[in-house]
């Protein structure tokens, strides 16, 4: 049996599997392939893949190519890092690189303020990746004592977003 795709037959289809769980998929016929592969949970693997400096200072030539192709990856701005915490405080980091949203629209009430008390489940924040909008869920009972994060800022994964006094 011959497939044949049209273009908007392929545009629900994208947009089926973007809005779905699916990380692969592949879809052949007789005069095109389909693939898409998704990666929203992988670190930036850019801090394991830099080799120390110090086993290049007997090759100042390497050395200087080294220096160079640091700049270059440094340009963009670096992450923030979180202050450390009080030990009595759990940090909730973000699953993923995405941008952070404090509500789900621009002029809406944010869904937590610092001194808001959360419950198991409650939306805390929306993270954009790749255009959806993934809403966290708070996984305590608690108080929001630090948000650490801007309104509309890039995040990393596993950047602490906020943090929170269990109750």
């Amino acid at each position: 049996m011959a497939m044949k795709l049209d273009h908007e037959d392929l545009n629900r289809l994208i947009e089926k599997i973007s809005a779905s769980d699916i990380q692969e998929f592949s879809l052949e016929g007789e005069d095109f392939k389909l693939e898409i592969k998704r990666n929203l949970f992988e670190q930036n693997q850019l801090s394991n893949n830099l080799i120390s400096k110090t086993s290049f200072d007997r090759q100042p030539v390497a050395q200087k190519s080294f220096n160079d192709n640091v700049s270059i990856v440094n340009e963009p701005e670096a992450p923030q890092v979180a202050p450390p915490g009080r030990s009595d405080l759990t940090d909730i980091t973000s699953p993923m690189v995405g941008t952070f949203y404090r509500a789900a629209a621009p002029g809406e009430e944010p869904f937590v303020e610092v001194g808001s008390n959360i419950k198991v489940g409650q939306t805390i924040c929306i993270l954009e990746a790749m255009k959806l909008m993934n809403e966290i869920e708070s996984e305590f009972n608690a108080e929001i004592v630090e948000i650490l994060v801007e309104n509309g800022t890039p995040v990393e994964f596993g950047q602490v977003l906020m943090r929170i006094k269990q109750s």
